[in-house]
């Protein structure tokens, strides 16, 4: 599986992001470009622990049995449900969106491992650095 915490692999991601514009559109889900990049900078403080939202009930019960369907080399699947404290739904700046993701993810990766909180994600609990 690639792991963000390699230089080739967070560059590969860094990238992706550069090549975005405010009028890329979703491949899949509801959020524009803007909201989109919001999105995953609150999965990055979600991992680093600046952010715990609350877990499920699903989360609590089926979530350790879930984990090994989606921790692996496969894809996510298209318009799953997320986490609804990360659901962005205001509008946002798309520059200082796409700049601030950009920032998250470079310190979390020059960080590594150690940055990732021990705290239970809100639906899988308790990951590895590595998931």
């Amino acid at each position: 599986m690639n792991s963000i915490f390699e230089v080739a692999h967070a560059d590969k991601i860094l990238n992706r992001i550069d090549k975005l514009t405010t009028n890329s559109q979703p491949l899949w889900g509801k959020m524009n470009v803007s909201q989109m990049l919001a999105h995953c900078s609150s999965f990055q403080y979600v991992a680093m622990g600046y952010s715990t939202p609350s877990r499920s009930w699903s989360g609590i019960f089926f979530g350790r049995f879930a984990k090994p369907l989606f921790y692996n080399d496969k894809p996510l699947s298209r318009n799953m449900p997320t986490i609804p404290d990360i659901l962005i739904t205001s509008q946002k700046d798309f520059e200082k969106e796409k700049e601030n993701l950009k920032e998250k993810l470079i310190t979390f990766q020059k960080k590594g491992p150690t940055a990732c909180t021990e705290r239970p994600h809100p639906f899988f609990g308790k990951l590895t650095p590595e998931q």
